[in-house]
């Protein structure tokens, strides 16, 4: 169905050609899921992009041949192209927030998406939306559809996307990480629907993502990526089961076990990439160290209750608030890190921003350290659990401004804090801590859009620890990454957790990786606490049905793969 052959893709600059894929080749047959796996940065989005003809400019197809059945992709003109994109060829973005538009509510966007591809009426196609985003499993879909997309949370909005790549049943879906928003409960249920829509209807796709584990359980074949090249492809049990290059093994090493916790992860080999080891990650280091003065402190949450304004659908009636978090009570202890897993929308990352003062509770008490912590706006810009609190958020695009060089955005914490006044050694700093998170230090000059996902996120890591705090909350730290940057950054964070004295907050829908990381484990559902303990006892032996259902939906290796 689909063929590609010695795809090049090159983005001009003053310097030169960047070449971003080099001589790629895959073919995709009808019904087949075909997995793209590599490092962020490996251009495996480039591949998506090229095919569906989303390039973003300047960049353009250098050389190769593209073909969807006996269609030249590479010689249709731009309203031919408009017209493929949507119906023949659908894609699934990396990242949803961007992806739908804030200013239209869900179902104006899904039903302006059906009529602009079928010929039904608008009733017709308001029923399929609201078809399509029950079977994406948003509860209440006919309600849900009036919601803006920032009435979302990051797994729900993943759904609303999916929802309208699947709109004109097309032939072939590029699906560029589809399940990186979503919790294990949700991602089993789209995982289902595409293996069910490859199966039955015969639908083609190519599945670019970075958990190893997901391709192993549903892709038919694999092509490993690394510098925009082509390592290894084949059967999936061939590439994974019986790796032939260094690479791939590398990759498999790194995959956080489920069913045992190991005290390091194993990286693969990093040619070019600076590494914590190296001397300016050290000088980093060393003066975070520096700025540790007093014990770790803990946290303590009680009866914490959150809630947010319902949707009004009536001038007669006062809408019923939509309760997010209810009687929420647990202990982070001094030093520690607490794992927190659940469902989308079940609360976490709502907790993650009453924690930092972004959202206030409606009922409850919070402390830091003994101290109390105010919520929302009375929290004052001077309070110290403004320095000492620090966010790294789910999405590292939305919370990196795009108007800034990276320097800018690193240095903000240094000169709003009063951690250094000298211009001059605020760069420097800030190039030390690019490095000890794995970026070069060619970085600082660059701005936010000429990142990757996983780069990104590592940017949000540094600019988080260059305020000095004493409690990390991580709210999805390691989605957009893949397994090796991703081994790269929990053992940044272990290493930073054990020296610093650290108190973390480790908000992950992957429950492999939260075992690695953490002491304690809260699960929520709905916004309750549904079990809460030692991560280990948790894991082992959980007593909460809910618990149960999250560990045996985990995808996992084979374990003969991993011998």
């Amino acid at each position: 169905m689909l063929r590609v052959e010695n795809l090049t893709v090159k983005f001009p600059s003053r310097f030169g050609d960047v070449t971003a894929v080099e001589d790629m080749v895959m073919s995709i047959d009808v019904g087949e899921i075909h997995g793209l796996v590599g490092e962020s940065g490996a251009g495996k989005s480039t591949v998506g992009a090229a095919i569906i003809g989303l390039l973003q400019k300047p960049g353009y197809v250098a050389d190769g041949d593209m073909m969807l059945g006996d269609t030249d992709l590479r010689r249709l003109d731009r309203f031919e192209a408009h017209a493929l994109r949507g119906k023949r060829i659908s894609m699934i973005f990396q990242d949803p927030q961007t992806s739908l538009n804030p200013l239209m509510r869900i179902e104006d966007q899904l039903i302006e998406t059906i009529l602009a591809h079928e010929d039904i009426s608008v009733a017709d196609a308001r029923t399929r939306a609201v078809d399509l985003l029950d079977e994406m499993g948003i509860e209440n879909a006919a309600a849900r559809m009036q919601s803006y997309p920032h009435q979302f949370s990051g797994g729900m909005r993943q759904r609303v996307v999916i929802a309208l790549a699947l709109c004109t049943n097309p032939e072939l879906i590029i699906a560029d990480e589809p399940t990186t928003a979503l919790d294990v409960a949700v991602q089993s249920q789209v995982l289902d629907l595409i293996r069910r829509l490859a199966d039955v209807r015969k639908v083609g796709f190519m599945l670019i993502t970075h958990d190893i584990g997901v391709i192993a359980q549903i892709a038919d074949t694999v092509t490993v990526m690394r510098h925009g090249k082509m390592i290894e492809n084949g059967p999936t049990a061939q590439v994974l089961g019986q790796p032939k290059e260094d690479y791939t093994k590398q990759l498999m090493a790194a995959v956080p076990p489920l069913d045992r916790k190991i005290a390091r992860f194993k990286v693969p080999d990093e040619d070019g990439i600076i590494t914590p080891s190296e001397a300016r990650g050290n000088a980093a280091e060393a003066w975070l160290m520096r700025g540790i003065k007093e014990d770790p402190i803990g946290l303590t949450l009680d009866q914490v209750n959150v809630a947010f304004p319902g949707v009004r659908t009536s001038l007669w009636k006062k809408p019923d608030p939509y309760v997010a978090l209810r009687d929420i009570s647990f202990d982070v202890k001094p030093g520690t890190v607490v794992g927190i897993v659940g469902e989308s929308g079940s609360g976490k990352s709502t907790l993650a921003k009453t924690l930092t003062g972004l959202i206030k509770p409606v009922s409850g008490t919070m402390t830091m350290g003994g101290a109390p912590l105010p919520g929302g706006r009375e929290r004052a810009r001077n309070h110290p659990s403004r320095q000492l609190i620090q966010m790294v958020f789910q999405d590292p695009f939305s919370s990196l401004n795009s108007r800034h060089r990276i320097g800018a955005i690193l240095a903000e914490p240094l000169w709003l804090y009063g951690l250094e006044t000298d211009k001059d050694a605020r760069r420097k700093l800030c190039i030390d801590m690019l490095s000890l998170v794995g970026m070069p230090p060619e970085a600082i000059d660059k701005y936010p859009h000429q990142f990757s996902g996983g780069q990104r996120q590592r940017i949000a890591v540094a600019r988080a620890l260059l305020a000095r705090p004493k409690v990390l909350i991580c709210d999805e730290p390691t989605s957009a990454l893949d397994v090796s940057i991703q081994a790269q950054l929990l053992n940044l964070l272990k290493g930073l957790q054990a020296a610093f004295g650290l108190t973390v907050v480790f908000i992950s829908h992957n429950l492999s990786v939260v075992r690695q990381m953490a002491d304690d484990v809260v699960v929520l559902r709905n916004g309750k606490i549904r079990e809460v303990g030692a991560s280990e006892t948790v894991y082992t032996t959980p007593t909460a049905d809910y618990t149960k259902r999250l560990l045996a939906l985990t995808p996992v290796m084979p374990a003969a793969w991993r011998a």
